[in-house]
C-alpha cells in the first residue's frame, strides 16, 4: 500500500488531476485506515470530475467505516445515478436501507444488485465503460461477447444502449425490437424500445408500446411516468396531467415528477402551477439543479435572495453533479441579469458554458463543413433537373434560423389564425437526411447532400408524401396549414424544396450580437451545441448566413426573411407580410398573438403569451464589455447589423 501512495503522488506530482491517480490514492489511504485522507483526496477527485461514480462509491465506503451510515446511502446512490453498474454500491444499499427498515428502496436496490450479479463479467464490464463514457471499449467487448453468445437480450440491450450514443437509431431500434420479439415479457427491454421510438420520434407508436408496458405492471411508477411522458408528447395534455396527478398523489415529494409535471404545466400556460411543482422539486432536492434552471427559464420568475444563496452554496460545493452545476450556473446567470448585476452574472454564464462545452466534446467544423456541403453541392442546376417533382402539398409553413431569433414569436403570430395549426419543433427532415446520410463511421465522408442528385422524382414524391402522413399527429382535423418550427432546418431548405416544392419558408433572422448571446446565455434540453461558447456561436451565426445567401441565389424568392428586430418596431406591417407570403387573409388575431391559447414547448413560451417588449432587443449591450471574443469571430460587418 505504502509504495502505491508514492506511486500515485508521483504521477500526481505531474498531474494533479490524473483521475486513475486520485482514486487508486483515495482507495489505498482508506485501505490503510486514513479515513480523513481518503475523503479529501475524493473531495479532489470529485470537483475535477463530479460524475465518476466509482469516486462516489469509494466515498461511500468511507463514510460507512466511519459509522456516518445516512451520509454513505448518499454516497453510493450518487454513485449508482452516475453508474448503474457499480454492484459494490447496489449491495450496500439494500444492506444499509433494509437495517433502517426502508422496505421499498432496499427490496428496489436488492434487485439491481441480483440482476447484475447475474450478468456475464463481460456484459458488467460493458456496462460499466458505457456508464463511464469509454464507448468504443464498450462496443468492442459487447460485440466481441455477442457473436460468441447468440441472441443475448441484455448484450443486445446494452449494444443498443451504444447505438443510440453514436445516433445509431436504426440499428438501436432493430436491436430492441428484436428483444420484444425473442422475450415479450423483458418489460427492460419493452421499456428501452419505447425510448428509442421516442428518439426517432416515431411519437405514435412510442405512446402504443407504453401502453402495453404500462398493462404489462399496472401501477409501476416508472411506467406510470413514461405512459404520461408519451401523452404529452403527442399533445393528449389532460391524459398526461392525470397520470403525473395520480403519481404525486402517493409520491408528493418525488423531485423528478414534480419537474416533469412542471415542464407539462408551463407547455399548457398554467405558469403558477409549474412555479410551484419547480419549487416542490428543489425543496425534495436542495441541489436539483434542473429546477432550479426551469423556473429561470420562464423568463419572468424572480428568485428572491434565499433562492440565490442556495443556488450560489450548491454550486460551490464540490459534491454537487456535473449536471446540477451547469444547470446551477445558467440560473444564476439569468437570476444575476435580472438584477443588474452584470458582470458576475457573465462569471456564471461563462462558467455553465465551459461546462457544458467540456460534457459535449462538440466540433464546431462538423458543421461548418456540413454547411460547405450545401453550399457546393446543391445547385440551380440541381433544382431545375427536378423541377415539378416531389409532393405538391401546401400544408407545412417552415420557420428556419437561429434559436433565440424570434422563430417562436412568428409561429404564435401565425398559429393565432384561423387557418394555421402551430405544432413544435418537428424532427421529420432531419431525420429524412439522416436517412439519406446512411449510417458511417466516424472520419467517413457524407453521401448527403451529394446524393441528392441520384434520387428520382418517385423518391422525392415518397418523401414528401411521408412527411405530410408522419406530421398529421400533430395536426387538428380541419386546418389546411401547420408550421414546422425546427430552426435548424435551414440547414436542409435544399432537401424541403426538393421534397415539398410548394411549402412556405420563413427565416427568423435576428442581429448577430443579440442573437448569438442569447443563445449564449440559454441551456437548451438538448441539440444546440454551437451555444456554448462565443466562438463557436459566432462562427455558426457566420455560417447561417453564407447558407442562407446561397439559398437566396439559387431560389430567389422562395425564403421570406423576417427580423425580429422589424417585428418588434412595426408588429402590424410584418404581420402582413407574414400573412401575404403565406396567402393568407389578415386576421386580427395575429396582432392580438398573446391572447391566444396554445401550447408552447419552447424556452420562449411565456414570452409569447405577453404583447411584444422592446426591452430585450438590446439586452446583450449590457454585457458588452466581455464580448470581444464574438465581435472578433463575427468580423465587423456583422457584428454591426
Amino acid at each position: 500500500m505504502a509504495e502505491a501512495m508514492v506511486a500515485c503522488r508521483q504521477v500526481l506530482d505531474s498531474a494533479p488531476e490524473n483521475i486513475d491517480a486520485l482514486y487508486t490514492l483515495a482507495v489505498t489511504q482508506r485501505m490503510t485506515r486514513d479515513i480523513p485522507a481518503a475523503i479529501a483526496t475524493l473531495d479532489q477527485l470529485i470537483a475535477v470530475d463530479p460524475s465518476y461514480g466509482r469516486a462516489w462509491q469509494e466515498r461511500g465506503h468511507c463514510l460507512r467505516d466511519s459509522g456516518r451510515r445516512e451520509d454513505a446511502i448518499a454516497a453510493y446512490q450518487r454513485a449508482v445515478t452516475h453508474n448503474g453498474a457499480l454492484v459494490a454500491s447496489w449491495r450496500m444499499l439494500s444492506e444499509m436501507h433494509g437495517a433502517a427498515g426502508r422496505d421499498g428502496p432496499a427490496d428496489f436496490a436488492r434487485a439491481q444488485f441480483t440482476h447484475l450479479s447475474q450478468l456475464p463479467p463481460e456484459l458488467l464490464s460493458v456496462a460499466s465503460f458505457i456508464q463511464e463514457g469509454r464507448i468504443f471499449k464498450a462496443e468492442q467487448l459487447c460485440r466481441a461477447f455477442l457473436q460468441s453468445n447468440g441472441h443475448h437480450i441484455e448484450a443486445m440491450r446494452l449494444l443498443a444502449e451504444i447505438g443510440m450514443k453514436f445516433n445509431a437509431y436504426d440499428e438501436a431500434e432493430f436491436l430492441l425490437e428484436s428483444c420484444k420479439v425473442l422475450e415479450p415479457e423483458n418489460v427492460s427491454a419493452h421499456f428501452d424500445y419505447v425510448k428509442v421510438l421516442r428518439k426517432r420520434q416515431k411519437f405514435e407508436q412510442a405512446l402504443a408500446e407504453a401502453s402495453e408496458l404500462r398493462e404489462k405492471e399496472p401501477g409501476n411508477p416508472e411506467f406510470e411516468m413514461l405512459f404520461a411522458n408519451e401523452n404529452l408528447a403527442v399533445g393528449n395534455f389532460d391524459q398526461a396531467m392525470l397520470v403525473y396527478e395520480a403519481l404525486l398523489g402517493s409520491m408528493p415529494n418525488n423531485p423528478g415528477i414534480n419537474l416533469t409535471y412542471g415542464h407539462a404545466l408551463k407547455t399548457v400556460g398554467r405558469q403558477d402551477d409549474a412555479i410551484s411543482a419547480y419549487r416542490r422539486a428543489y425543496e425534495a432536492r436542495p441541489d436539483c439543479g434542473d429546477a432550479y434552471w426551469s423556473l429561470a427559464n420562464l423568463k419572468t420568475y424572480r428568485f428572491t435572495d434565499d433562492e440565490i444563496a442556495q443556488m450560489q452554496a450548491r454550486e460551490s460545493s464540490p459534491v454537487t453533479a456535473l449536471d446540477d452545476r451547469y444547470h446551477l450556473c445558467f440560473a444564476l446567470g439569468k437570476a444575476l441579469e435580472d438584477r443588474g448585476d452584470y458582470d458576475r452574472s457573465f462569471e456564471y454564464y461563462e462558467r455553465g458554458n465551459r461546462l457544458k462545452r467540456e460534457e459535449l466534446k462538440y466540433d464546431p467544423a462538423r458543421l461548418t463543413k456540413e454547411m460547405y456541403l450545401q453550399r457546393e453541392l446543391v445547385t440551380s442546376e440541381l433544382f431545375e433537373r427536378y423541377a415539378g417533382a416531389g409532393c405538391p402539398a401546401r400544408d407545412p409553413i417552415f420557420i428556419v434560423g437561429l434559436p433565440r431569433a424570434g422563430s417562436t414569436l412568428l409561429e404564435q403570430i401565425l398559429a393565432s389564425h384561423s387557418q394555421v395549426e402551430g405544432t413544435m419543433e418537428l424532427p421529420n427532415i432531419f431525420a429524412l437526411a439522416y436517412r439519406l446520410d446512411r449510417q458511417r463511421l466516424v472520419g467517413e465522408e457524407p453521401e448527403y447532400p451529394g446524393n441528392l442528385g441520384t434520387l428520382t422524382p418517385e423518391n422525392l414524391l415518397q418523401f414528401g408524401e411521408e412527411f405530410i402522413r408522419d406530421t398529421r399527429v400533430y395536426r387538428k382535423e380541419g386546418t389546411p396549414f401547420f408550421i414546422d418550427k425546427m430552426p435548424n432546418n435551414f440547414r436542409h431548405i435544399g432537401l424541403i424544396h426538393m421534397i415539398l416544392p410548394n411549402a412556405k419558408i420563413i427565416d427568423a433572422r435576428r442581429g448577430a450580437m443579440g442573437c448569438c448571446f442569447s443563445g449564449f446565455k440559454q441551456l437548451f434540453a438538448e441539440g444546440q451545441e454551437f451555444t456554448y461558447g462565443l466562438n463557436e456561436v459566432g462562427q455558426y451565426y457566420k455560417d447561417y448566413v453564407d447558407l442562407m445567401d446561397h439559398w437566396d441565389r439559387v431560389l430567389p424568392g422562395k425564403i421570406l426573411r423576417v427580423r425580429y428586430e422589424d417585428v418588434v418596431v412595426d408588429l402590424e406591417t410584418q404581420v402582413r407580410r407574414l400573412l401575404d407570403y403565406c396567402e393568407l387573409p389578415f386576421e386580427d388575431a395575429c396582432i392580438n398573438f398573446h391572447q391566444t391559447e396554445r401550447a408552447v414547448r419552447t424556452a420562449s413560451s411565456e414570452q409569447v403569451r405577453q404583447p411584444i417588449f422592446k426591452s430585450g432587443v438590446d439586452q446583450w449591450e449590457n454585457f458588452s464589455t466581455h464580448l470581444d471574443p464574438l465581435r472578433t469571430i463575427l468580423g465587423p460587418q456583422l457584428a454591426s447589423t
